[in-house]
């Protein structure tokens, strides 16, 4: 499952591959830019912005796909068989004279002007593994709707852009809340600890092939995909249930006895949210 991690390793095995180079190939493979041919021209730079990727490339242009929960970029050198799946599924492939990017199953493909990336991108919070990351600016997003279940939140790519479903669930064992906590419901030390918390477990795993949220390679997560597993640390079997807003529902897991807080289906009313007080700093902050 793409996220933050694996959307920066994405773009940088595309950078590696295209940067500086011109593209002896196109073909974009959805109706819209079917006829747009970006060959002949170099490619600047490849770049991740949360789980967004944006190829620019010269003449102030941006391919920019999204990989969600099937997607891929997938690296090929000149007169290597594709094999990321059938020729059906191929959505974008980008060539050089040694390299080919071809992208299977992205369910976004737009060519935009560079210019106009930010009506892309310019929605998203604060990027975990990007120079924009403002743990104060995250922590305030966060706590905006403190009534809302705190993996809802922490999926919210507007509030702080990077964490998928798997972190969402290793985050809040960690926090030792379940994800159906309200956010304002979490104690204030826990709060202030989340988003230097969450861009460790980001930062540890940029450059790694297996995630791993334990410390542990042979036991990689605590409790994400282990039910009924025992929990790591207490034994109880691990849980899971279905999380969403209505417009999606996730798998979510956590262990029952390490985890405080209101379980699927059950009142969040019995958790008292905590008006907390803004600091001088946050009032001084521009809005963004």
């Amino acid at each position: 499952m793409p996220e933050g991690d694996t959307v920066k390793q994405t773009a940088k095995r595309l950078h590696t591959a295209l940067a500086g180079k011109v593209l002896t190939r196109s073909d974009l493979r959805v109706p819209r830019y079917a006829t747009a041919d970006l060959t002949g021209r170099s490619v600047l730079d490849v770049t991740a912005r949360g789980k967004h990727l944006l190829t620019r490339v010269e003449g102030g242009l941006t391919l920019h796909s999204h990989l969600r929960m099937d997607g891929a970029w997938r690296v090929y050198e000149s007169g290597r068989r594709w094999s990321g799946g059938p020729a059906h599924q191929i959505r974008a492939v980008l060539g050089t004279e040694d390299r080919t990017a071809v992208g299977y199953r992205l369910p976004v493909l737009e060519l935009l002007r560079t210019a106009d990336e930010a009506g892309a991108v310019g929605h998203l919070g604060p990027d975990l593994l990007g120079p924009d990351w403002h743990p104060a600016k995250a922590l305030e997003n966060l706590l905006r709707d403190p009534g809302r279940a705190l993996g809802e939140a922490l999926l919210d790519q507007r509030n702080l852009a990077g964490i998928g479903n798997v972190y969402k669930s290793e985050l809040c064992f960690l926090l030792g809340v379940t994800p159906w906590l309200p956010v304002g419901a979490l104690p204030a030390d826990r709060a202030r600890q989340l988003p230097f918390l969450a861009k460790k477990l980001l930062e540890y795993n940029r450059d790694r092939p297996v995630r791993v949220t334990t410390g542990h390679p042979r036991q990689n997560l605590f409790v994400y995909g282990r039910a009924p597993r025992p929990c790591l640390r207490c034994g109880t079997p691990v849980r899971s249930g279905n999380q969403g807003d209505g417009s999606r529902q996730r798998p979510t897991y956590w262990c029952p006895r390490c985890q405080a807080g209101p379980a699927p289906g059950q009142d969040a009313g019995r958790y008292p949210v905590a008006v907390r007080p803004r600091t001088g700093r946050e009032q001084s902050r521009p809005n963004d």
